[in-house]
Parts: structure tokens; sequence; C-alpha cells
């Protein structure tokens, strides 16, 4: 699912080619993503008005609008991106990490939009349906984003309970936007076993964890997503640590199945 590189690249999309357009109108029919709204409600909150700012945290996305307006929030979901289709057809978005499914001008996908007076429009393209969009989301409840979290923070984050450590990187109220797969790129960067309790991490465990988040999350946000991290293509079955040659192993960690180097990562 979208992780936090893949949002960024969302809220990039929206920064560079959807601020400062006034809409005219919005398509919020889809009762099961815009939930809890009834429709008609967000577009009777957002027309005549323009989108100002996009923010993100963690995996979360909003926009401010003009003349004190409500925040738009936006959640990618398991397959949504951000697409911006203007009148002559050039379209920009995030980069399909769903490569092949869908086709400039093919927006049969869309769950959410909305239309600019120029005549453009920002879609919510979400084939499995799993996306949100809601008026002044609960972000504050997040916790600190992963792409800027402080080391002070980061240590608070792990210091306390006997959790997994997988299961701490994924908990969004510890650090929020680190999903699946980055946690694996991160314990594996780190040589740290998914399964060991946060409890028994030394300092130096967590100072390698840090550095290893900031580095994947620079790497997957650069390139173009987390599927672009070096360990994601031998995270299958007779996979080989890309770093050692050792085979990876399967198992389940927090409840989310996770690949590990059985030497360099063993408990």
């Amino acid at each position: 699912m979208p992780e936090l590189p893949e949002v960024e690249s969302a809220r990039a999309v929206i920064e560079r080619s959807g601020l400062d357009r006034k809409i005219v109108d919005v398509d919020d029919s889809d009762t099961y993503v815009c939930r809890p709204h009834r429709p008609g409600q967000i577009r009777d909150a957002l027309v005549g008005r323009s989108l100002v700012a996009a923010h993100r945290r963690g995996k979360s996305m909003w926009c401010d609008t003009s003349d004190g307006g409500p925040e738009l929030g936006i959640h990618l979901g398991m397959s949504g991106k951000i697409v911006i289709a203007d009148p002559d057809g050039a379209e920009t978005d995030g980069g399909d990490y769903w490569e092949g499914r869908r086709r400039p001008g093919d927006h049969r996908w869309s769950r959410f939009a909305l239309s600019f007076a120029d005549g453009g429009r920002l879609l919510l393209v979400d084939p499995r349906r799993l996306g949100r969009v809601r008026l002044d989301p609960p972000v504050e409840s997040l916790g600190p984003d992963a792409a800027t979290i402080t080391p002070a923070r980061f240590r608070a984050a792990l210091a306390f309970g006997t959790a997994p450590v997988k299961a701490r990187l994924l908990d969004q109220d510890a650090v929020a936007g680190i999903g699946n797969l980055l946690a694996d790129e991160i314990l594996w960067s780190a040589r740290i076993n998914p399964g060991r309790h946060v409890d028994r991490l030394t300092a130096d465990d967590v100072d390698r964890l840090l550095r290893a988040t900031r580095r994947a999350v620079r790497s997957a946000i650069r390139d173009g997503g987390v599927h672009t991290l070096r360990l994601i293509p031998f995270r299958a079955a007779g996979g080989r640590c890309p770093r050692d040659g050792a085979p990876m192993v399967k198992s389940t960690v927090g409840g989310r199945t996770s690949w590990w180097c059985s030497v360099e990562q063993a408990l």
C-alpha cells in the first residue's frame, strides 16, 4: 500500500499543479470514500474556494483551502493516487506503482474529483476503493513524521513497552509513515531482527535504526516509492539477502508478513 514516500509524491503533485485554482465543482458522490459526509457536503464546503497549501504527516495528507475554509483530507488507501488532468489532455501524477493498470485519460477508477475554473481536474484514482476523503481530518493524533522525526523523539518512540521492534515502527502513533515494506528495509539495513523486543534494543541499535529510517525514506522519495528500495525484490520465496547472500526468512511479526536475513538479522 502507499507508504510515506508515495504520499509525499502525491502531496508534491498537488503542490506543483493543484494550488491556487478556483474550485467550481466537486464529485463527492462516493459515500464510502467520502464517509462520514453525505453527498454534496464536501462540494458545498469547497466550491468557490481554492487549495492553497498541501501538507503531509506520515501516510496522511491534507490541503488548506482559501478564505479560512475547511481542511481537505485525502488518504490514498491501498491503491490510490492523485492525478491532475488539464484541459489540453496533459496529466500530472506521482508515478504509477500499480503500473499498466491505467493509461492517461482513463479515469474509470476516479472516486473523488475537484473541477477547476480553468477546465482542469484533480482526481483521486483508486482501483480498490480504499482511499478516504474528508473535511478537517484529525491529523493532530498522528505521531511524529518518519521523514523529519528528531533523534530524541525517535528514541522516545522505542523506549517503552516490550513490543517487537517492527510492530513499534508500524505504530502510526509512535512514528507516522512507516509501512510494512519500509519497515523491513529499515530493519534489514540496521541488521536487526523484526521480532526483537524494543526493551532489548541498545542505544547503538536505536541509532542504527534512525539512520536506516532516514536513508530509506530519502531513497524511496528520490527514486519513486518503496518498491525501489534495495531489499524489496528479495522478499520472496527463494530470495537471498542482497548483502551477504544468505537465505531470506519469512515470518509474521505484529500481524504482518516480514522478511529478514537469516544470518545478519538472527535473534
